[in-house]
């Protein structure tokens, strides 16, 4: 048994939570796309596999130490847990979306006309609790309904007080409800392609989402526990700080050394060794990407044979604070 039970999400990021491990353990996970039980390359760490929609309330509950799972999903359950790293993958948005043929621009004007016609407003979505808090919010609505709660329906239980605001269950294809079912979706979307194709458009953008790392409050007390999970703090968030750089190396020759070194950024300080020819040094260092294309006028211009690589990983050594907890 590992001294850390971790839980990762199935579907839609399953495929990008597989890849940023491998990268982090600097190794294949076993098992994948057979079993919900996967191994890596940690003994220490036991793996399983469920939907992102439950690790939340698994992981407050202590069935896991720690676990990856959507922003969305964590505000959705209300999960009381502790959220270490955002690991900047699977981002999406949370939207409100209607029919094109309609003609409202955003939830508070649609409400105001569903309320002031005396016509019931249907939703369809996954998210019960995060689109019944959110709609409430609008301020048509609270002018027109006040404090009654939307009415949320399910296969197995009907709750709420406003009869006119009605927000259903969906099992999926959350797109393809409107305009028969319901008159308009609380759903996430990547691009917007398939509400598009779909003849819908978005009225309200609610959030964005991304993949996070999270924890088991009362694990992160357990001082072995607490140990073996700040190390994975480590080796995730330098795959997600290799993502967003460059390891570059510049082949310069004596004159234009200065030069060269003003107008490179590093983590610390560029790297520089003599080459084998006279006169002429090797300078290595990491930058951002985005400062890439801006450089390369400059480079070209005093340097020869620049290599680029795509670090997998960057560690940072450095003390790790989370609050006011710090570990060495």
């Amino acid at each position: 048994m590992g001294i850390v039970k971790f839980v990762v999400p199935k579907g839609s990021i399953e495929e990008a939570t597989f890849k940023i491990i491998e990268q982090a353990w600097q190794g294949t996970v076993s098992g994948r796309g057979r079993i919900y039980r996967v191994k890596i390359s940690d003994p220490d760490i036991d793996v399983k596999i469920l939907r992102p929609q439950e690790i939340p309330t698994y992981v407050q509950e202590k069935f896991y130490d720690v676990g990856i799972t959507g922003k969305d999903w964590i505000k959705e359950t209300d999960a009381d847990i502790k959220v270490l790293l955002d690991l900047e993958y699977g981002k999406v948005k949370q939207v409100i979306a209607i029919p094109e043929s309609f003609e409202f621009n955003s939830l508070d004007d649609m409400i105001a006309y569903f309320a002031e016609n005396n016509k019931i407003l249907r939703f369809s979505t996954e998210y019960l609790k995060s689109a019944s808090k959110y709609i409430k919010s609008k301020q048509s609505y609270k002018k027109h309904f006040g404090e009654l709660e939307p009415t949320i329906i399910t296969p197995w239980f009907r709750i709420g007080n406003n009869k006119n605001v009605e927000i259903f269950l969906s099992f999926g294809a959350t797109e393809a409800k409107p305009p028969e079912d319901v008159e308009a979706i609380f759903d996430i979307t990547e691009t917007g392609t398939t509400l598009i194709q779909n003849n819908l458009k978005i009225i309200d953008q609610v959030m964005e989402s991304t993949a996070v790392f999270i924890a088991n409050k009362d694990s992160l007390k357990d001082p072995i526990k607490k140990e073996k999970i700040y190390d994975m703090i480590v080796l995730l968030k330098g795959v997600v700080e290799a993502r967003k750089k460059l390891h570059i190396f510049v082949n310069v020759n004596k004159e234009n050394l200065d030069e060269l070194l003003k107008i490179l950024p590093s983590l610390k300080g560029p790297t520089v060794s003599n080459l084998s020819k006279d006169g002429w040094y090797g300078v290595n260092t990491i930058i951002n990407k985005q400062d890439y294309i801006r450089l390369i006028p400059n480079i070209r211009k005093i340097a020869q044979g620049l290599v680029t690589l795509e670090p997998s990983q960057i560690l940072s050594l450095d003390n790790i604070i989370i609050d006011d907890d710090k570990i060495d």
